[in-house]
């Protein structure tokens, strides 16, 4: 994974963007900008919430997550494109209401929910692969037959394109998505601070140690995704041989790679799955 150079950091890099939201007026102020709404008494944004709520499940890990005590919000930056960006909100939602629905409530105590992703790119397309262009996209849940009828479930989602940041008719928030983008703050005394806020970091030996553990960390996790998804094939390409009866067990675990006791093991799974057929 090839780094970015510290001193080129902007606010919109990962890490960077986590520092900048630390201060609750920042983040507050972005929030209420971005989504019209406050949060009241924050006092300390969490960053890089992790939410596990089951050893099984698959955890999330939300860049900057604000609560108070009538709402959620999940704050993402997202500088490149990400797969199923549409699947990633729904868990991030279904996350967020199990973090903040202690058990034996009812779900009437459910939060008013809010996933907000600021990208820096369109990430929405039609069927010819172009962008529809929205300088922001609104997701709430109404029924399909009568749109006038909501399901008032307290969820909304929220996705900004800064690269429509012209159209935006919201001089604020205009501003606040050219920062975004061109990393220019301009005449915006928000975006000031902001560009402010990440020169200082910038002189931090703390947090530049910070980042590069971070590097190391996201390489890490790489890395270990990159050879799940190696040993996996190996394991896959073992079983259609196994299934083809060819080759001996010996040969096999020499033509992918694996352990011979692995492919004797996918040998007995292959053998009790055809028993069972």
């Amino acid at each position: 994974m090839k780094r970015k150079p510290f001193d080129e950091l902007t606010s919109a890099d990962d890490g960077m963007f986590q520092t900048v939201m630390k201060d609750p007026e920042i983040s507050a102020e972005l929030v209420e900008r971005l989504l019209g709404v406050r949060v009241k008494q924050v006092e300390y944004p969490e960053l890089e919430k992790a939410i596990e709520p089951y050893y099984t499940s698959h955890g999330v890990r939300l860049d900057v997550y604000l609560k108070d005590e009538n709402k959620v919000i999940d704050v993402e930056l997202q500088s490149y494109p990400q797969k199923a960006l549409g699947k990633r909100m729904r868990y991030y939602q279904s996350m967020a209401d199990c973090d903040s629905l202690m058990k034996g409530q009812p779900y009437t105590k459910l939060k008013e929910s809010y996933i907000l992703f600021i990208c820096k790119f369109d990430p929405f397309h039609d069927d010819n692969k172009r962008g529809y262009g929205l300088p922001r996209y609104t997701f709430k849940n109404i029924c399909a037959e009568n749109n006038s009828v909501n399901l008032d479930d307290k969820t909304v989602k929220v996705v900004y394109n800064a690269k429509a940041y012209e159209s935006v008719e919201d001089p604020k928030v205009r501003a606040l998505l050219r920062y975004i983008l061109t990393d220019e703050p301009g005449e915006d005394e928000y975006s000031k601070r902001l560009s402010e806020f990440v020169e200082r970091a910038k002189k931090n030996e703390k947090f530049r140690k910070e980042y590069a553990d971070m590097n190391l960390h996201d390489f890490d996790i790489m890395t270990e995704a990159a050879e799940e998804a190696t040993l996996q094939k190996a394991v896959e390409a073992a079983r259609n041989l196994l299934a083809m009866n060819v080759l001996t067990p010996e040969q096999i675990a020499q033509a992918v790679g694996l352990p011979l006791e692995q492919v004797l093991e996918l040998q007995k799974e292959l053998a009790i799955s055809n028993h069972a057929n």
